[in-house]
């Protein structure tokens, strides 16, 4: 949603230079302003004749009368009680969505079959922006792109999506959303020898428990464990979480270049992206996937292949109104609020005890990370105190963490 995003809204997902390279919370209210606003501009537009010069005289009728009065401006936002209703629909739809696909994946039948299941979900994406691009709706003004110039990035959306599923598929909840935490240290790495792009020191001191909390989650967590009603993370699930972190980071660096690169929004991107990245799975699906006798799929699990898909699209949804409604110390806590409870309610369907060592990585790695949230937030403070306009530094993962969510 996730992430996503809708992620998404990517997620792009980090440092004073690397702003410059992301794409910053202004900036996506910016873009999603100007799509609003480019119905009206079409209806604008004026013939050749309508270009003609006017005769000597006519202009005087053009001059502003006094009697005239200037038009009220139009509020921009919505109420706070808008935006807490999107925050919450979209902490729930996150959290659903993790859950459920684990359900899914839990069936044997099903849990090879991810091309598909990536494929199903790419098309609902695709269909709810859609429906929410048109101008009865005008929540976006849909672009179309070059194939060539969108087949790279839907490439690597795919490995954002498929391989995440794969470490749900073969994990723990509490070790896959855990894991998911270095997707921030990783785009920084990245940033710093793509673009050169460093973080303040604090924010990297910050980083280093982070780090080492997700390590300890994974030694732990893999350790086979003599009572059957304890749910542990396998080899392969390790393997495909941190093969998932490389590729998520990766899109999400690439984000950020397409957003300057063809001046589009999240939303006009993932809509470019989504049927493309369909469509080339549909290629693969055969030569990979292991089908389900599809006859004998119980209804309770097409009920939640089917509640995947709602929650992706709420997810999507509800980012276009966060990002366009609330700041960044919003969309923040947001993200901590939706890692927190993942993590908390699949500690609680492990079957662990309290006891367990992989608790106190995970403290250690969640306090990390917010802890560096909080530096970047007091960074990105001090840096509008110094300047009305200029480089802001703010963490994409703060904003679309669990966005784009499939």
């Amino acid at each position: 949603m996730a992430a996503t995003e809708h992620r998404e809204r990517a997620s792009s997902l980090s440092s004073s230079n690397a702003a410059a390279d992301t794409p910053t919370h202004d900036d996506e209210v910016k873009l999603a302003r100007l799509d609003r606003s480019s119905f009206g501009d079409e209806e604008k537009l004026k013939s050749p004749e309508d270009l003609e010069v006017r005769e000597e005289g006519e202009d005087d009728d053009l001059l502003p009368q006094d009697t005239e009065k200037p038009l009220p401006e139009v509020p921009q936002k919505s109420s706070f009680a808008t935006g807490l209703t999107w925050m919450v629909i979209n902490t729930l739809a996150t959290i659903g969505i993790v859950f459920t696909n684990k359900a899914i994946f839990s069936d044997p039948s099903l849990k090879l079959a991810q091309l598909t299941f990536a494929a199903f979900h790419f098309f609902v994406t695709w269909l709810t922006l859609y429906i929410i691009s048109r101008p009865r709706f005008g929540f976006f003004m849909p672009r179309r792109t070059a194939l060539r110039d969108i087949i790279p990035l839907s490439v690597a959306m795919s490995l954002n999506v498929i391989l995440p599923n794969l470490s749900l598929a073969f994990s723990s909840v509490t070790f896959y959303q855990v894991a998911r935490i270095l997707l921030t240290p990783t785009v920084a790495a990245m940033n710093f020898v793509l673009y050169q792009a460093t973080l303040p020191r604090n924010a990297l001191i910050a980083l280093v428990p982070a780090c080492a909390g997700v390590g300890m989650v994974s030694y732990y967590d893999s350790l086979p464990s003599g009572n059957t009603n304890v749910k542990t993370t396998s080899s392969l699930g390790v393997m495909f979480a941190f093969m998932g972190i490389f590729a998520s980071s990766l899109y999400t660096v690439w984000i950020a270049s397409y957003h300057r690169k063809l001046k589009m929004s999240s939303m006009q991107l993932l809509f470019n992206q989504a049927p493309v990245s369909a469509i080339m799975l549909l290629y693969i699906i055969p030569f990979v996937d292991t089908f389900p006798v599809w006859a004998e799929v119980q209804r309770t699990r097409w009920l939640m292949i089917f509640m995947s898909g709602g929650f992706a699209s709420l997810i999507n949804i509800s980012q276009f109104f966060i990002i366009a409604q609330t700041g960044p110390v919003s969309s923040t806590v947001v993200g901590h609020v939706k890692t927190c409870t993942i993590v908390a309610l699949g500690w609680m369907a492990s079957g662990r005890a309290i006891g367990d060592k992989s608790i106190v990585g995970v403290m250690i790695a969640v306090g990390g990370i917010i802890a560096y949230s909080i530096v970047m937030l007091q960074e990105k403070a001090r840096e509008a105190s110094r300047v009305l306009q200029g480089v802001w530094f703010i963490d994409f993962i703060s904003f679309y963490s669990g966005a784009f969510l499939f």
